[in-house]
């Protein structure tokens, strides 16, 4: 008897662990593993969504106007080792800083800031700068932007490679050629935040996931691919040309006209060309003449492609159509 009963104490432990089923954390997936052709294995991975990896070690400002509140508590933070909400950095920029103009102005400033920092006992100083500056920065430091029509503050990390990273605290941990920086960075004003004593955390310096970008000249090339050519078919591909250019390369492609007494019309309309062919798929089609060269005289840091439009009729009644795209090789 005592046998039967320790045996079902036994076998109800095995099954109530089997029957448990562990929680699982946020994110994570299950995929499953042939190991044998019978045998199969279930494997737990963890999956961090993108936005949440974009804003690592970047706070993220609660309110449209709290761009500086964020920035100020992304430096706090993530510099300086101390550990606040933007809550409490708010309500500490409140009252140290020029309540009145805060509220007229619906954001808060540099001043504000340095008087906060400097009443948490951390020397702050703004300054005026420029590239060179920016590339031997050695403090992560807020430097307020204009962008798309609105003022901004960001933090700036760090300049690698020619793109200067920042945390942003509207879209997180995004980057900027130094070209496109300088033209939004607003009045070339940095202001930096210093330890007191205290050795900086790390929380700001460039991590690997941090150089995986997308190249502006990725950007030109595929807007190259998406540019509207015109609405009617020819023969030939385009795309194949185009792949097939190299740095510093021209393409230039006509619409062949058969009759060169036909009108012209603007741009973008139908031209009037000689009469169309039939390809192997009986699709009707214009036939076109094409060239290209390579310019070896431009500056081999860039790679450059001409496609735009022109008015110009030639002898042979031809309409040009053509585009420029010029971009840095990675």
């Amino acid at each position: 008897m005592l046998i039967i009963l320790l045996g079902s104490i036994i076998a109800f432990s095995i099954i109530n662990e089997l029957a448990i089923v562990p929680d699982r954390q946020e994110g994570d997936i299950v995929y499953r593993v042939a190991n044998t052709e019978p045998a199969q294995q279930d494997v737990f991975i963890n999956v961090e969504p993108l936005a949440t990896q974009r804003f690592n070690n970047v706070v993220r400002q609660a309110f449209d106007y709290s761009c500086g509140s964020a920035a100020l508590t992304t430096v706090l933070d993530f510099y300086l080792g101390r550990n606040f909400q933007e809550r409490q950095v708010m309500e500490g920029l409140l009252r140290f800083g020029e309540t009145e103009r805060i509220v007229e102005r619906r954001g808060f400033s540099l001043l504000d800031m340095k008087r906060l920092v400097t009443a948490l006992g951390h020397p702050s100083g703004g300054f005026k700068a420029e590239a060179s500056d920016l590339e031997e920065l050695d403090h992560p430091a807020i430097a307020p932007i204009e962008y798309a029509g609105f003022k901004h503050f960001v933090v700036v990390r760090a300049v690698y490679d020619g793109r200067v990273f920042v945390a942003d605290p509207a879209l997180g941990n995004i980057s900027f050629t130094m070209h496109r920086f300088l033209e939004i960075w607003d009045n070339n004003v940095l202001f930096i935040v210093f330890p007191n004593g205290h050795k900086p955390t790390n929380g700001l310096e460039l991590q690997e996931q941090d150089l995986r970008y997308v190249s502006d000249y990725i950007i030109a090339e595929n807007t190259f691919k998406e540019f509207p050519h015109f609405a009617m078919p020819v023969d030939g591909n385009f795309y194949n040309k185009i792949a097939s250019l190299n740095n510093n390369a021209y393409f230039k492609f006509d619409i062949a006209r058969n009759d060169t007494s036909a009108p012209v019309t603007e741009f973008g309309q139908v031209i009037q060309p000689g009469e169309p062919m039939l390809n192997a798929d009986g699709n009707q089609y214009y036939p076109s003449d094409n060239s290209k060269f390579y310019d070896q005289s431009g500056d081999n840091e860039f790679n450059s492609i001409y496609w735009s439009g022109t008015d110009d009729l030639y002898d042979n009644g031809v309409r040009s159509i053509e585009k420029n795209i010029r971009y840095k090789r990675n």
